[in-house]
């Protein structure tokens, strides 16, 4: 396994020196952001496609650190129910495949996206629960009108250039937002569509994300290390549907934290042993998304405590047995 980091985190940053930080610190490889909610700060794919001399000094700044991209991210609502928000959604999905073919890359990360209720919807509507049975015949109207269609045709364009691993992070807010969901799609349109598997999304749903990577097994494209601290007190007073914002720590349900900082070494390595017995032996990218932490410090004691987990070398024989 490998380190890695979603180098969004730096974006404020000139690239070169963001990417000696990453060498520095220890750091193998990088995800990078090319549209969609994370934004193309350092990987921009309407420069990279159509300037030979920009892609040449990108591919040298990093092949010259001895890093590695990991994939290339463009987390998006493509099946938004404002058609001119799915439209540059879908054209950084577009763009995401195409840089990806030009670097020989084979992976990709985004979302399923979420549509509204109705043709006439202005906003996506996420679906909860079943009953009254209106929320049925939403999901009906977003899985088979909308969500199916789209993927379809999005899996098409992506083998078409030589992408073969789309890996959908599994978030509430999107219709692909816990293994059932993702499972459900990957079925439907083929298995060209695989999972991110962010740990921090399923923590806060109730989902343990060791039985989670036994049900998804090899459908796992791609690891998010990000963290997610359950607050018991606001958690058993008033569930885990939290809509409070983000920066209200104190009083929400669950935020997010770096690794360790929500669950400690053995859930760690439990979940690092079960990515190798399933057969992903791939990157763990390092995601920072904790107020309580600057970027520095949440990434470098990301850093530190995933050192300790990550199992790096291939096993050997077993002289035992």
């Amino acid at each position: 396994m490998k380190l890695g980091v979603f180098e969004v985190l730096f974006a404020g940053m000139k690239f070169e020196d963001a990417l000696d930080y990453i060498v520095k610190s220890g750091v193998q490889a990088v995800e990078l952001g090319t549209g969609g909610f994370p934004g193309n700060a350092h990987c921009n794919p309407d420069v990279l496609l159509n300037d030979e001399e920009a892609f040449k000094k990108f591919k040298d700044a990093i092949n010259s650190r001895g890093l590695e991209i990991s994939a290339l991210s463009c987390h998006g609502n493509a099946v938004h129910p404002q058609k001119e928000i799915a439209r540059k959604f879908h054209e950084d999905f577009e763009k995401t495949v195409l840089l990806a073919e030009k670097l020989g890359l084979n992976r990709i990360i985004t979302f399923s996206g979420c549509p509204g209720d109705s043709e006439g919807s202005m906003y996506p509507n996420w679906v909860t629960c079943p009953w009254p049975e209106d929320f049925l015949k939403i999901l009906d109207y977003q899985w088979n009108e909308k969500l199916i269609p789209y993927w379809e045709n999005a899996v098409k364009f992506a083998n078409d250039h030589g992408v073969t691993k789309i890996a959908l992070e599994m978030h509430p807010g999107f219709c692909v937002y816990n293994p059932e969901t993702l499972l459900k799609l990957r079925n439907a349109v083929g298995d060209t569509i695989g999972a991110n598997f962010d740990p921090s999304h399923l923590f806060w749903q109730g989902v343990d994300p060791v039985y989670a990577i036994r049900q998804l097994g090899d459908a796992i494209y791609f690891f998010h290390a990000k963290d997610t601290r359950i607050d018991e007190i606001n958690t058993k007073t008033y569930g885990v549907l939290d809509t409070k914002h983000y920066s209200d720590e104190i009083h929400r349900s669950w935020i997010f934290r770096s690794v360790g900082y929500g669950h400690d070494y053995q859930v760690w390595k439990d979940i690092v042993s079960n990515l190798r017995m399933v057969g992903y032996d791939d990157v763990l990218s390092i995601e920072h998304e904790d107020s309580l932490l600057s970027g520095n410090e949440g990434f470098q004691k990301a850093v530190a405590f995933l050192k300790d987990v990550l199992a790096t070398e291939p096993v050997s024989g077993m002289w035992w047995a």
